[in-house]
């Protein structure tokens, strides 16, 4: 018989917050699977979880590592998977090892608990029916501005994650793309000791957050119909956005239209003439 991949979420700062089930999890692994020994050997040992096999699993090794972790569970094991904090595969590792596990035909599950997005959200004061997880952002300030430029003109709250480093250069990123009236919350060091969360608009998060330190979740509010400039031009670079993440010229006109609150069909003619236009233009190049 086949054993067991478990996607186990761990506190993502207080102790406490490890639940009775997934710490019985943890103990009775055969093996357990964890982004940083280290630091999931101090979490066992607070538990009094000793003698466990650990097998480094991180951005740097995870796909050689899932295939011996689906060797394991070929043979029988149960092999637990956690990260240094919060649920796996959530701008964690996690999601190579469950896709080869998957892809095996063996058995996973997950033990819920703690998503840093979603403690940010729900205490943000913004609205929560519907948002889009977005994660780390591009390091480079022109592809992150460019990414922005799609996020923000979603009437859907979006939740990001950034280092303490590059916190400033995102709030300013944030008030070039959606102004500086755009509603949004700035949380750090989650369910730990010094716990903080500054809520306001962008333009005053760049005065009132000077020194960054802890790790941080933004929540930003979604576009509202006054907060976005609907000329051809703007609705034009919406559905060419939409359309170079993938999307079909017919959803990308639909998204844009609802979002920016003007008809379907001029989204989709703008959407055609600005296909038209860069091809022409690529032809023109090549000559």
């Amino acid at each position: 018989m086949p054993g067991e991949l478990i996607l186990v979420a761990t506190p993502i700062g207080n102790l406490g917050d490890l639940s009775e089930r997934a710490e019985e999890v943890l103990r009775n692994a055969d093996a357990i699977a964890c982004e940083d020994t280290r630091h999931t050997m101090k979490l066992l040992s607070a538990k009094g979880i000793t003698g466990k096999r650990l097998l480094a699993v991180h951005e740097h090794n995870e796909t050689n590592a899932a295939a011996g972790i689906v060797a394991l569970i070929e043979r029988g094991d149960r092999v637990a998977l956690v990260t240094d904090a919060g649920t796996p595969g959530i701008s964690d590792p996690g999601e190579v090892v469950a896709k080869a596990v998957i892809e095996a035909g063996l058995p996973i599950t997950g033990i819920p608990g703690p998503v840093a997005a979603i403690v940010a959200l729900t205490i943000s004061g913004l609205p929560a029916d519907k948002f889009v997880f977005e994660g780390f952002l591009p390091i480079k300030s022109g592809n992150r501005r460019d990414r922005l430029a799609v996020l923000a003109a979603d009437p859907r709250t979006f939740v990001l994650y950034e280092a303490p480093h590059r916190l400033l250069n995102l709030l300013g990123d944030l008030v070039a793309v959606c102004g500086i009236d755009r509603r949004l919350s700035v949380s750090r060091e989650l369910t730990k000791r010094f716990e903080e969360t500054w809520r306001g608009t962008t333009g005053d998060a760049l005065v009132a957050i000077t020194e960054p330190r802890g790790e941080y979740v933004i929540v930003v509010g979604g576009a509202t119909f006054q907060a976005v400039e609907t000329n051809d031009d703007s609705v034009a670079a919406a559905v060419a956005a939409l359309r170079a993440e993938g999307m079909s010229l017919k959803d990308a006109a639909n998204a844009v239209a609802s979002s920016l609150d003007v008809s379907r069909k001029r989204a989709y003619d703008l959407g055609i003439a600005t296909s038209a236009q860069s091809k022409t233009e690529g032809k023109i190049t090549k000559l």
